[in-house]
């Protein structure tokens, strides 16, 4: 499992990953907004290599999201699904949830209500 920080405002945002049967499932925390846009990008980013890669977002303790969160996703999505692969968005909040579905982002991009759901689905 790795973790990244913000290095500049630590406390508002991090992102730690893990492989579930060749899934990699990416739990974040914090406030997603224009100033952690690069290291979410990171976060999301796939290897060049990386065959059919497989991405599961846990915003399940995510309290904010602007649309800088969601061009990252819509981006990580286009790249993954280029390499022959999937994101799946899990457990966002009602309020994260709200904007996702307000911007169409839940109709292009899987969204769970758990982890274990978008593992499985």
């Amino acid at each position: 499992m790795s973790h990244i920080e913000n290095a500049d405002r630590p406390a508002r945002f991090s992102a730690e990953h893990r492989m579930v049967e060749g899934i990699r499932v990416v739990a974040l925390r914090g406030e997603i907004d224009h100033d952690v846009r690069a290291v979410l990008s990171e976060v999301l980013r796939v290897e060049h290599d990386a065959a059919a890669p497989r991405v599961v977002a846990d915003l399940s303790e995510v309290t904010f999201m602007d649309s800088s969160g969601i061009n990252v996703f819509v981006s990580a999505h286009q790249q993954v699904r280029d390499a022959g692969g999937w994101v799946r968005i899990a457990g966002a909040q009602e309020p994260v949830l709200r904007v996702l579905q307000l911007v169409g982002v839940d109709a292009v991009i899987p969204c769970h209500p758990t982890v274990e759901q978008a593992l499985t689905a």
